[in-house]
């Protein structure tokens, strides 16, 4: 178990990652808690309290899962559902990760479908072709385990993609 007290860096990956699975199980210890996964070094499957008063204008009352820093009017800012379990119970998040699109599934529940992932530094470009997965640091304790990545074939990628119309 990996316990993030909320202050300093991320934990990233040394190798930098393309067309991936990544498998998290992931616990918030206090209400108002707040976290991440960056891709490829961009921001960010989103992690936080659904019922936190001072983040439900940041949409937290949508749930966890959702491509946070993506433009507000984009497909994938917000979760298709509202997944998550009550704080200080352990969540099991899927991402996969295939060119710019992301599908993400939160305790079994799909909340992001292949969606796009903007970038968030250059909205004109498109997220770079690989690069870090992170566990954000974002000021709460957040705890990590089971945390596995599968990188994803050229075949697979493809039957993905297809699933979404590219």
């Amino acid at each position: 178990e990996l316990v993030s007290d909320g202050h300093g860096v991320h934990l990233a990956t040394e190798k930098p990652y393309g067309d991936f699975e990544f498998l998290v199980d992931w616990k918030l210890t206090q209400p108002g808690g707040d976290s991440g996964i960056y891709l490829r070094d961009f921001p960010q499957v989103q992690i936080w309290d659904p019922h936190s008063a001072k983040d439900k204008k940041s949409g937290a009352d949508k749930g966890s899962g959702g491509l946070w820093n993506n433009n507000p009017d984009n497909p994938g800012r917000w979760p298709l559902t509202l997944a998550d379990k009550p704080i200080g119970e352990w969540n099991t998040m899927k991402v996969t990760m295939v060119g710019t699109r992301v599908w993400v599934t939160l305790n079994g529940t799909p909340v992001v479908v292949g969606q796009v992932l903007d970038n968030f530094f250059d909205r004109a470009q498109p997220v770079l072709p690989t690069g870090s997965i992170e566990l954000q640091t974002h000021g709460s304790e957040v705890r990590f385990r089971n945390i596995a990545v599968r990188e994803i074939g050229e075949a697979e990628g493809k039957t993905l993609l297809a699933s979404v119309g590219r």
